[in-house]
């Protein structure tokens, strides 16, 4: 595969914007957007668990929906998914459920990756389709942005 990372950079920066939009309401800074074939955003996400008392609101979920919407389809097979962290379980699964046709992150997640990290979903038996996936996009931005974050929340 030819990694065009200097389109990943600028997609991921966007979600790195996002994420800061998320810290600065108080949620954990996760940011992600869907790009389209076309090369458009067509969705943007940012963690709103907080916000919408609601514990799916994650921002690869909240990105999946509004594409959903957007396109008028559950089937994201063409679209990137941007996003700042390594997805949870639930978002990992959100995504092969979507059947999202490349995912690239940023931060690799010690505690509950589930792409690459602690599980991989879209690789295992389980999963029906099967994924691209990049990591390590801004990593350390990404990574830098969660650990300030966090430093402050727990003075």
């Amino acid at each position: 595969m030819d990694i065009n990372f200097q389109l990943h950079q600028h997609w991921m920066a966007r979600s790195i914007e996002l994420a800061t939009n998320a810290g600065n309401a108080g949620e954990v800074p996760v940011g992600a957007i869907i790009v389209s074939p076309g090369g458009e955003i067509i969705s943007e996400g940012e963690n709103r668990r907080e916000r919408d008392r609601d514990p799916t609101a994650h921002a690869e979920i909240v990105a999946i929906r509004a594409a959903g919407a957007y396109l008028n389809s559950w089937h994201l097979d063409r679209c990137t998914l941007y996003v700042t962290l390594e997805p949870c379980p639930m978002c990992a699964g959100a995504i092969v459920a979507a059947r999202l046709g490349l995912l690239v992150y940023g931060a690799d997640d010690a505690k509950t990756g589930s792409v690459r990290t602690v599980l991989n979903i879209p690789d295992s038996a389980a999963s029906n389709h099967k994924l691209t996936v990049i990591g390590g996009i801004l990593e350390a931005t990404c990574r830098q942005q969660l650990q300030e974050w966090f430093k402050r929340k727990r003075l």
